[in-house]
């Protein structure tokens, strides 16, 4: 097996202009209009980012994570992580680039289950770039647990009828339609009773209670994450998603790919910050030198930029291996890089938070927004804890227990094997040295 660390030159080119393009034209649209990234543009706004689309579209960067026939280039993992490691700079880069989430799970689910006609009237605008779309499937009272779902949908006729609640919906509001998981068949359990639907968000019964911010955020009207009531929602049969009862695994499409995505914006992330802490101890003095010779300082640096590259390496390695073996395959891996995304997000963000002193708690760094995106990232993909189960369930499966009471690492059995193995050699060397 050869190894290869390096990117072909043809795409490193590519790598290369999006670097200079995020940071040219993409971060400022992130100082003008931050809350618009994931909202349809207004026409004065849309006089901005067309062209910049239009140029990832002419250098062929457009929604990248799908096939050809469906206006992607149908890249790999491995590409799709160095692109994302750019992107994850900037809250607009994913917008702007056709790759924003949640749409890219729900595209990739419509790719993988949808009609002819599903594809038509859902998958195409989204690839476009002209709507948006929402996942709905947490609920108030069991988050992320399929198993604690209670939201139905009965068949009745031509048509399935929705009930229940779903919570922390995000940019529902922006939303031209939602992928709603509920339970279809109670007996069959979540794992087999579960179906995905596609409701547009203007359909009768479906009302928004309120929208949720995150921390940082006023209570209000400009949270982006919906808690929603579906009230006898009824929509046709054909909207059902890929076949009944599949529904959870329907959502372990749009979760491999995109955890790993998820994983490589995190590294873009922490090497702003990092970027950020170097500039500031190279610029700040105190007590007669610079804060990059005070040695604690140093200590922060390198255990950020070691912890950063570690990462990286873990989340490009699995993406490779995703790339070669399928998402099912690596299942450990994903699961671990998103445990990790949480814990080296939260510690380079606060180191660099730290450096800056007063300046890095203020509204004038972009560092407390980095800082809540730690929090998010432990719960966004599920909570870490489901993961780190999951990454432990798949290395146990790697090894067995002892055949008998004692480790077989245990010194006196090991021995014992040992001289019974060079009983010959022992017996010799006992008779050279006189024994």
């Amino acid at each position: 097996m050869s190894w290869d660390f390096e990117t072909d030159p043809a795409f490193e080119e590519q790598l290369e202009w999006m670097r200079g393009f995020v940071e040219e034209e993409v971060e400022p649209l992130d100082l003008l209009w931050p809350g618009f990234h994931h909202a349809p543009p207004p026409p004065w706004l849309r006089m901005v980012i067309d062209p910049l689309k239009a140029q990832v579209k002419e250098r062929d960067l457009w929604a990248c994570h799908l096939g050809p026939e469906l206006g992607g280039k149908g890249f790999g993992q491995v590409k799709l992580a160095l692109m994302n490691e750019i992107l994850g700079r900037t809250r607009w880069g994913p917008t702007i680039f056709g790759c924003q989430a949640p749409d890219t799970g729900n595209a990739e689910i419509l790719a993988h289950y949808g009609t002819p006609e599903q594809k038509a009237r859902y998958l195409r605008p989204l690839l476009d770039g002209e709507v948006f779309s929402a996942f709905s499937m947490t609920e108030p009272q069991g988050g992320a647990d399929p198993t604690q779902f209670r939201s139905r949908a009965v068949r009745d006729g031509d048509a399935w009828v929705i009930d229940g609640e779903k919570f922390f919906t995000s940019n529902a509001r922006n939303a031209a339609f939602f992928i709603v998981m509920a339970l279809t068949n109670p007996d069959a359990g979540a794992y087999k009773g579960t179906s995905m639907f596609l409701v547009p968000s203007d359909t009768p019964g479906v009302t928004i209670l309120r929208d949720v911010g995150t921390m940082g955020e006023d209570l209000g009207e400009e949270g982006g994450h919906a808690h929603i009531r579906y009230d006898s929602v009824r929509v046709p049969a054909e909207n059902l998603l890929g076949d009944e009862g599949l529904g959870f695994v329907v959502a372990q499409t749009r979760l491999g790919g995109g955890r790993i995505h998820h994983a490589m914006r995190t590294v873009g992330v922490c090497n702003k910050a990092f970027e950020m802490m170097c500039e500031r101890a190279l610029s700040r003095e105190t007590k007669g030198s610079s804060l990059a010779e005070k040695q604690l300082v140093q200590q922060a640096i390198t255990e950020s930029w070691a912890e950063i590259q570690q990462f990286r390496l873990f989340v490009l390695y699995t993406a490779w291996r995703i790339d070669r073996e399928g998402t099912a395959a690596v299942r450990k891996e994903i699961a671990a890089a998103t445990v990790q995304a949480a814990k080296v997000l939260r510690s380079v963000v606060e180191r660099a938070v730290h450096i800056h002193g007063a300046l890095g708690v203020s509204n004038e760094m972009p560092l407390g927004y980095m800082w809540m995106l730690a929090p998010m990232m432990g719960i966004m993909d599920g909570p870490t804890e489901v993961h780190t189960v999951t990454a432990a369930r798949q290395i146990l499966k790697d090894f067995k227990p002892a055949p008998d009471e004692w480790p077989t690492r245990w010194i006196p059995a090991a021995l014992e094997k040992a001289r019974a193995k060079h009983a010959e050699a022992l017996t010799a060397q006992a008779e050279s040295e006189g024994r």
